[in-house]
């Protein structure tokens, strides 16, 4: 399952860098896959793993910021692993290119 989640405070101005870096690094932990992007982080597991650090990011953003936006998409493709590379190679494959991703 591929798990993308945006998770912010709303209550500490614009520039919320510092609490963003603290959720990224318990998904740099948690042993599971993840890719990080301009607007969010995608992370690969199982249900209970992928929420269990989303969870984790929640709980340590709470700690010190009293309004918090958590956005959470899922997508769950029985019997598939490796689809947080596999996705993008599929799109490169059919466009006969490699897309700029970071």
């Amino acid at each position: 399952m591929l798990v993308e989640f945006s998770l912010f405070p709303l209550d500490k101005g614009e520039s919320v860098g510092q609490y963003v870096a603290r959720s990224l690094d318990i998904v740099a932990h948690c042993g599971l896959p993840y890719k990080v992007h301009a607007m969010g982080t995608v992370i690969e597991g199982d249900w209970n793993a992928c929420f269990g650090v989303i969870k984790q990011c929640f709980e340590a953003m709470r700690k010190d910021c009293g309004r918090v936006e958590l956005s959470v998409k899922v997508d769950d493709r029985a019997g598939r692993l490796h689809r947080l590379e596999e996705k993008v190679a599929s799109i490169e494959h059919r466009l006969g290119r490699v897309l700029h991703h970071a």
